[in-house]
């Protein structure tokens, strides 16, 4: 069953099932990727940049965008079709990270649970220190 929500876009009240956008905007994007695959379908046009296809079509770049990132448009089809990575801003066709940022966060990771499993042997070892107890040998 769907929740009332307002439409991400329009700011409209709709009834919310799998999309986050009303009925109205639905059918407003799908008018703007038929727009934009009739134009790719053209052999000449399969080269175009993501700007080149703004500029011809007059559809936003945010939805040539989505519709990559959701491979309505696929690369392996129109090769030029690439968007900036979310931490370096690097040209990629897929996902949300190139390469270089993938790998660095991964090692990143990795050094963290290092870290983390140093800090917990250290704490363990304080904890059985505290338990310790000692007998002094005085001297008289």
């Amino acid at each position: 069953m769907g929740e009332l929500s307002n439409c991400s876009q329009c700011n409209g009240l709709f009834v919310k099932t799998t999309k986050d956008i009303c009925p109205n905007c639905v059918k407003e994007e799908e008018k703007a990727f038929r727009t934009v695959y009739d134009f790719l379908k053209i052999r000449m046009n399969r080269q175009a940049t993501i700007v080149e296809i703004v500029e011809a079509t007059g559809v936003e770049e945010r939805l040539i965008i989505k519709f990559v990132k959701e491979q309505r448009l696929r690369p392996s089809q129109f090769p030029n079709l690439t968007y900036p990575c979310q931490r370096c801003g690097s040209e990629i066709n897929e996902g949300n990270l190139c390469s270089d940022c993938s790998k660095e966060l991964a090692t990143d990771l990795k050094n963290q649970d290092v870290y983390n499993d140093l800090a917990k042997r250290k704490a363990e070892e304080e904890k059985r220190k505290a338990n310790t107890y000692y007998s002094i040998k005085r001297q008289n």
